[in-house]
């Protein structure tokens, strides 16, 4: 890795962002990633000597083994050592740092008029209290409890108490797919609230937790529900008095001190739900200290985190992006940040800029399709963002288009964007510019972390040098990476390591430029990202063919000027059956029934046929290729009928001509 020399467009860092950094160019990135990789013991002792250990670890700073031939993957991360993570990003600050009065975080409301100031000390106290609140429902250390709360203050105080007390939290997002939720859920506590409003729109989270958690009984005799009653709603809703308990009441008197769980290194902290390929919910497991010195670490350094900053992920919290960027990562640093429960274009398409001109908002981070969706208004902010000082985006790979705007128009052509590459399994950011140091070019993750060290395969898993474009795969393992999937080892090392054994495969596909930058380009395995979350084809076909009238679907991803991707699917009928307007209707409402709002299909073609070779193998190169509308087909020999190809294109869905 060289100091880059590019001919290509290059917006390199302000002197004056350089003057105060952590690390202030490009040299000095090469020499701590060196360090990372050469000595990597002494790189992460200096990490874990900012944080308190209730007991010193008594081997390596990390243990591991990625080869699946010889003998099972696993990664250990300061194993002896007892520490317990919400001390460290609560309790060191209050008492060892003298940061109790400092904001913790600024909370705004689905509506603008609400919004509260939570101080490290006041946290501390309503973490101690949930804490003691779960203590008494006879929740210990080992015990699951799942979380389904929308953004409000209430959701940071119930994680930490967890891991507080050394409980495993498991949060849902609302946009968790129905029909998998009770997969989801096996707890001995579950906390929820009965209304919320994303938006102008009403749900009701209690029911919908009522009815996965009803299924769950049928097999978990001992899973209970402790809901929590929204301070705002004011609506009618069913109440077993047997295992429902209302959250006032339970937190009224409950002391505001609560001694920690002193946990050992390797212990579960949480964990978070993701889709497989298969379409059934995979179980990512995270343990305690790796995670905070990861979390902590990047988010120092790519954030480039100062005392005086206030800092702003938009990300929910039920995703791993709010877990290492607005909870753990942020609060192990002593941060301020904005907890926002709302969405951006309520109640009007300026929510965003006025919240930044609000707090003085210093660090931005949010997602491309958010960044698309207020480009699409076609106006510059009517605030003042003259705080800003870093960008970032997270979810998927951003557009150039859109990394212009945002740097123009809302960083003023001042702010670098850090453009970060992770997944739920990693924990944090693998690929990333630093703001201080890194040249960027719009649309490319750039370069790795510290202490991580990627590489491009091939089909045939022969490392490839120089310019190449292949599989993603990192050879070694950080402390942030994720252990195994719950309950399921054997899956965990098929799906991350089994197809290059050596290495953690990522699932997706990645370009290397002349200059050693990287950029992601997009999943290899049938996996569509929209909007930033990642969904199956698998999960989306099974519920297309749920409906009477299928008899098979195909689902493709499609580009979308705001989402980055949308659904494109084929569908054939079963005889007789007529495709018409009615037909599509039902069969959207059934895969947002069956999965959520965020998978609804933007096309649905008829199909009388689907492209298939002699074996019967969809051939999903080529229904790519018509969703695009692109007639560059390539090979079709290996088709077993090419006509259905020429039938497929005067199907087209018109409006995605």
């Amino acid at each position: 890795m060289v100091v880059p020399d590019s001919k290509d467009k290059m917006y390199y860092p302000s002197d004056d962002l350089q003057k105060d950094a952590h690390v202030p160019g490009f040299n000095s990135y090469l020499a701590l990633y060196r360090k990372s990789l050469e000595t990597p013991e002494a790189f992460w002792k200096d990490v874990a000597d900012e944080f308190f250990w209730k007991t010193p670890p008594v081997g390596p700073m990390l243990q591991y083994n990625f080869d699946v031939t010889k003998g099972n993957i696993y990664v250990k991360c300061m194993e002896g050592a007892k520490t317990n993570i919400c001390y460290n990003v609560l309790d060191r600050h209050v008492r060892e740092s003298n940061l109790g009065q400092k904001v913790a975080y600024y909370w705004e409301g689905n509506s603008p008029e609400q919004h509260m100031t939570i101080t490290y000390s006041q946290l501390l106290s309503q973490v101690c209290r949930c804490a003691n609140v779960l203590k008494r429902l006879g929740v210990k250390k080992g015990d699951r409890v799942s979380i389904y709360l929308p953004m409000i203050p209430e959701l940071v105080f119930t994680m930490l108490a967890c891991a507080r007390i050394g409980a495993v939290h498991s949060i849902v997002v609302s946009s968790r797919m129905k029909n998998q939720f009770h997969q989801i859920l096996n707890p001995l506590c579950f906390l929820t609230i009965v209304h919320v409003h994303p938006g102008e729109k009403l749900i009701n989270l209690k029911q919908i937790a009522d009815e996965a958690l009803e299924k769950c009984r049928k097999n978990h005799s001992k899973t209970q529900t402790r809901t929590l009653q929204s301070p705002i709603s004011c609506y009618q809703t069913p109440w077993d008095s047997e295992c429902d308990v209302w959250w006032d009441e339970a937190m009224r008197d409950s002391p505001d001190e609560c001694e920690p769980e002193w946990l050992d290194a390797e212990d579960p902290l949480f964990i978070l739900y993701t889709s497989g390929s298969t379409g059934k919910p995979k179980g990512v497991l995270h343990t305690v200290a790796g995670y905070l010195l990861y979390t902590s670490l990047t988010f120092k350094y790519v954030f480039d985190h100062h005392h005086d900053d206030v800092y702003w992920c938009t990300a929910d919290i039920g995703w791993i992006t709010g877990h290492s960027y607005i909870t753990y990562g942020p609060l192990a640093n002593g941060a301020t940040g904005v907890l926002f429960e709302g969405i951006p274009v309520h109640p009007h398409v300026g929510r965003f800029w006025e919240i930044i001109e609000k707090y003085k908002v210093t660090k931005f981070y949010t997602a491309p399709t958010a960044i698309r969706l207020l480009m699409k208004y076609g106006q510059e902010p009517l605030y003042d963002l003259s705080s800003l000082r870093i960008l970032g985006t997270v979810g998927e790979p951003i557009n150039p288009e859109a990394w212009q705007w945002y740097h123009k128009v809302v960083g003023q052509g001042r702010c670098p964007i850090v453009d970060t590459f992770w997944q739920t399994e990693t924990g944090g950011h693998v690929l990333t510019p630093l703001p201080a140091a890194t040249p960027l070019k719009p649309g490319s993750a750039t370069f790795p972390f510290f202490g991580v060290e990627p590489t491009i395969l091939n089909e045939h898993g022969e490392e490839l040098e120089g310019e190449a474009e292949g599989y993603l795969v990192f050879r070694k393992p950080w402390p942030g990476i994720m252990r195994t999937l719950y309950r399921n080892h054997e899956h965990f090392e098929n799906t991350y390591f089994k197809k290059f054994p050596g290495f953690y495969v990522t699932g997706d596909g990645c370009r290397r430029d002349k200059d050693g930058y990287y950029w992601i380009t997009g999943r290899i395995d049938d996996m569509l990202n929209v909007s930033g979350h990642l969904m199956s084809t698998a999960e989306v076909e099974a519920a297309l063919t749920e409906h009477l009238a299928v008899a098979e679907a195909a689902v493709v991803s499609r580009p979308h000027k705001v989402k980055g991707e949308c659904l494109y699917c084929f569908v054939t009928l079963k005889d007789s059956r007529e495709f018409n307007h009615t037909t599509v209707e039902e069969l959207k409402r059934l895969v947002r029934e069956k999965i959520g709002p965020v998978a609804t299909p933007d096309f649905i073609q008829n199909a009388p046929a689907l492209p298939k070779t002699r074996s019967g193998k969809i051939m999903r190169r080529i229904l790519r290729k018509i969703a695009r509308n692109d007639k560059d087909l390539g090979d079709l020999s290996t088709l077993a009928d090419p006509k259905v190809v020429e039938v497929l294109f005067s199907h087209r869905c018109e409006a995605a001509a």
